[in-house]
C-alpha cells in the first residue's frame, strides 16, 4: 500500500476526515478524533494506529511494529513502513482503529455517522410507542 492508497482507505469511512498539523503529519479523525497519523515528510511513512490492548499485544509481537511515541501507553501503535503487514492485514488494523476510536464518541455522533453512511437504523419498538403515547396524550 502507498500513501495514495492509505489517504483513499482511511478516507471512505463514513465522515473520515484529514488534516496536517504537527508540521508534516497527516492526520485522520472521526468526530474530531485521530484514528490514523502518517509523516508526509518521512520516507518510507510511518503509520500510528489505535489498537485493543489484545490486538496491540498481538502485533507487538510483529518486526517492524512499535508502541507509538508519547501515546503508546494507551494502546497506540507505530508501524516503521506501511509494507511492514500485507495490504489486508494493514486494512484490517486501520479498520479497527477507525471504529476502536468512532465507538467512543458519543452515541449522537454515532447516530449521524450511519445516516451519513446511509445506515440510518429504524427506531425501537419502545420509542415507537412512546411516541404513539404522546400523540394520543398520554
Amino acid at each position: 500500500m502507498d500513501l495514495d492508497e492509505l489517504r483513499r482507505y482511511c478516507l471512505s469511512f463514513p465522515g473520515a476526515t484529514e488534516g496536517l498539523q504537527w508540521g508534516d503529519n497527516l492526520l485522520f479523525r472521526v468526530g474530531q478524533k485521530i484514528f490514523a497519523i502518517t509523516s508526509l515528510g518521512s520516507f518510507p511513512q510511518a503509520l500510528t494506529l489505535k489498537c485493543t490492548p489484545a490486538r496491540c499485544a498481538e502485533l507487538l509481537e510483529i518486526e517492524g511494529i512499535s508502541r507509538a511515541p508519547y501515546v503508546g501507553r494507551y494502546h497506540w501503535i507505530e508501524l516503521e513502513h506501511l509494507g511492514v503487514l500485507r495490504d489486508t492485514e494493514l486494512r484490517a488494523v486501520i479498520a479497527e482503529s477507525y471504529h476502536n476510536i468512532r465507538s467512543k464518541l458519543p452515541r449522537s455522533a454515532q447516530a449521524k455517522l450511519d445516516r451519513f453512511a446511509g445506515k440510518e437504523r429504524s427506531p425501537s419498538r419502545s420509542a415507537t410507542k412512546r411516541k404513539g403515547q404522546r400523540r394520543r396524550g398520554g
